[in-house]
């Protein structure tokens, strides 16, 4: 497969520029973006593309440890919050 085939196939999209979240740090950006995106879902469905977005930000912003636990986490918690 050639590189024209995969660019083609394939979009690479972050987050952008949030100036709540100005730091080096984006956990605070990330955990924003994932509860942002659970609201979205509650008040418009998966489908709308709004929410999308942020979840491909929190995908994008949260690193791939902070996914395994804190984002585990998180849904656990939520599961406790929404029975």
């Amino acid at each position: 497969m050639s590189d024209s085939d995969l660019s083609s196939k394939y979009v690479l999209q972050t987050a952008g520029f949030d100036a709540r979240f100005p730091n080096t740090n984006q956990t605070r950006h990330c955990w924003q973006n994932y509860t942002d995106y659970f609201k979205c879902v509650a008040a418009k469905g998966e489908e709308f593309a709004p929410c999308r977005q942020f979840k491909r930000a929190y995908h994008s912003l949260c690193p791939s440890e902070l996914q395994l636990i804190s984002v585990s986490k998180w849904d656990e918690q939520r599961g406790e919050w929404n029975p």
